[in-house]
């Protein structure tokens, strides 16, 4: 987890620390989940974007995550946390669809 804390998200979550193992995980596929619907790489400050380009492991267009990339990542961590049951009294619920609508204009190569 990078483009988020663990305070941020247990905050958001209003979680206890001691689900931080698993909020963790929940923050890790959320920002992945981002970058891959982004089809970019994100990087929380412009040094870590800096050295991933000298480096060469950047790839096409990253871009340094802005508050808008956050909360996506914030609502998508929460979704998973809230609907960790496989079977509740619930409808299951698709991911928000606040993640896409946030992302949608940071989005790069749009094709197939």
């Amino acid at each position: 987890m990078t483009l988020v804390t663990i305070e941020q998200v247990r905050a958001h979550c209003r979680a206890e620390a001691e689900d931080d193992a698993i909020l963790t995980i929940y923050a890790d596929a959320a920002e992945e989940s981002a970058q891959n619907f982004l089809n970019r790489k994100v990087y929380a400050t412009p040094e870590a974007m800096a050295a991933a380009i000298l480096d060469g492991s950047a790839g096409d267009d990253p871009m340094v995550v802005t508050p808008v990339v956050k909360a996506a990542v914030l609502l998508a961590a929460g979704h998973l946390y809230r609907n960790r049951e496989s079977v509740t009294d619930a409808p299951a619920r698709d991911l928000p669809q606040g993640f896409h609508e946030l992302l949608w204009p940071h989005r790069r190569g749009l094709g197939v």
